[in-house]
């Protein structure tokens, strides 16, 4: 049972989420709160598998609340956004959160997405994710990071990273690099523990950040 606590300012779009994912044979709504203090109050409480998270809410937004129960290591977080582009999502992923998905979102991309976060994959369509960092970082509003952190990695792997930060998948990368998926697996598992990333988000955002993938590349 995948237990959801299930964050948002305004009640209406909370009794919304507990209508959809109570519905779900797997996924049980384990609590609600009203603003960001609350939310990392019961997620300490809880424990949810997972937190579905506002961004814009009082008392304490969603990208400060994202970062203390991740820090925490209490649960995995969900953020959800108004906008694809919001400036509050890329803080809200550089502060640990798992992905992020638009409220209007269909209810059973929602489910899907909160049972893939729940198993530890991220969810961030990787076209929408370059957009965000093309933003941002092109922008010139985001430091850069120093590219040494990446001296940790063989060649082989920053190949890896490279074609994570395109946007292609396990299947896409073995037959891009001639190697087996399983292959692939073992070398990104590799570089997100070297990084210390949480998943494939943040080694895209690192990526970028690092100059090893360019806002405007293809």
């Amino acid at each position: 049972m995948i237990r959801v606590l299930v964050v948002d300012d305004q009640e209406l779009m909370r009794v919304g989420f507990r209508m959809v994912l109570g519905a779900q044979d797997d996924i049980e709504v384990a609590g609600e709160a009203g603003n960001g203090a609350e939310a990392v109050r019961l997620a300490g409480e809880l424990r949810p598998d997972v937190v579905l998270m506002d961004v814009r809410m009082p008392v304490l937004d969603g990208v400060e609340a994202t970062r203390r129960i991740v820090t925490e290591g209490t649960s995995k977080v969900l953020v959800m956004t108004t906008f694809d582009l919001d400036e509050y999502v890329y803080s809200a992923l550089q502060s640990g959160a798992s992905g992020f998905l638009l409220k209007d979102t269909p209810p059973d991309h929602l489910v899907s997405a909160l049972r893939s976060v729940a198993v530890g994959d991220a969810v961030v369509s990787p076209a929408v994710t370059r957009r965000l960092l093309d933003r941002f970082l092109g922008s010139g509003r985001v430091p850069p990071r120093d590219a040494s952190v990446l001296d940790v990695l063989t060649e082989r792997e920053r190949e890896v990273l490279t074609l994570i930060a395109k946007g292609l998948s396990n299947t896409e990368i073995a037959s891009t690099l001639f190697l087996s998926e399983a292959t692939v697996k073992t070398h990104v598992g590799r570089i997100l523990a070297k990084l210390d990333l949480r998943d494939r988000v943040q080694a895209v955002v690192l990526a970028y950040e690092t100059g090893l993938a360019r806002p405007g590349a293809g």
